[in-house]
């Protein structure tokens, strides 16, 4: 997920999409209600709401639309979607002590975009400030945000050539990925206990930097072998996974330490909440 399309409030994630023809942001109607709740089962609250308030479900119905967003497992989906004028609606019918903060924060998230837009410097401040608020150290943001800078040239190069579809990106990113790991996304996120969370979000810097190899090396393989489509550029993508492979068995046999481990940020972000 690309970090402007994601906000926090609260220290809970809300997705969004921006629609750069009406400048508009839609946010994440299930996101916002689980910010707002706490709810273990957003949607089916969301469903219940709907029925209790008629009004609402037809309001909702009418103007708030299914937009594509990046799911926490790294899938683009319909997702349903609501302005600031729609979200600010949902809000009147729900009982929460923090409706009052979220309409304050829900003006900020505005005001920010417009400052991006003409500042696009701004977007990348404001993803360092998510990631402090996370509890993460200077050292790791700086290699969290060279690996994403290194992923977006990758992705970018597949955009120009032939590979489009977010399920064809999910493909090749794991073929690299297992390359050099020895484990699917899926199975890596498991090792780390993690759920709903951004894999990247809970890697070390070891992790991060050799992840950052192994897509530098396939963007570079790619382009020195026009790769062109999925199956050119997944098998680019194997390549560039290897040569991390092999730096990271390197590493390991030089300091008997693995690269790939299960630990994660989980109880350093739920303790930097209590704090706040």
């Amino acid at each position: 997920m690309q970090q402007n399309n994601l906000v926090l409030f609260e220290n809970k994630q809300v997705r969004r999409y921006y629609d750069p023809e009406s400048e508009i942001w839609y946010f994440s109607v299930v996101d916002i209600i689980q910010a707002l709740t706490d709810s273990v089962n957003p949607t089916d609250y969301l469903k219940k709401l709907r029925k209790r308030d008629a009004e609402l479900g037809s309001y909702v119905g009418t103007n708030c639309p299914h937009v594509e967003m990046v799911t926490h497992n790294g899938k683009k989906r319909k997702t349903l979607g609501g302005n600031v004028e729609h979200i600010l609606r949902l809000i009147q019918s729900i009982p929460s002590p923090k409706a009052e903060p979220f309409k304050q924060w829900l003006a900020k998230v505005g005001y920010e975009r417009m400052q991006e837009i003409a500042n696009p410097e701004q977007s990348l401040d404001r993803a360092r400030e998510n990631w402090q608020k996370l509890g993460r150290s200077p050292k790791w943001i700086q290699q969290r945000m060279t690996g994403q800078e290194t992923r977006n040239k990758l992705t970018d190069y597949w955009k120009q050539n032939g590979v489009e579809k977010a399920d064809e990106f999910a493909l090749i990113t794991n073929i690299i990925h297992e390359e050099w790991t020895g484990l699917t996304v899926k199975k890596h996120k498991d090792l780390k206990k993690l759920k709903s969370q951004n894999l990247r979000d809970h890697m070390s810097e070891a992790e991060l930097i050799f992840t950052a190899l192994a897509e530098l090396s396939t963007r570079q393989i790619a382009e020195t072998e026009e790769a062109k489509g999925l199956l050119q550029n997944a098998g680019a993508g194997k390549r560039g996974g290897a040569v991390a492979k092999n730096a990271r068995k390197e590493l390991e046999s030089k300091t008997g330490k693995n690269v790939v481990t299960g630990e994660n940020f989980l109880s350093s972000e739920k303790e930097n909440k209590k704090l706040k």
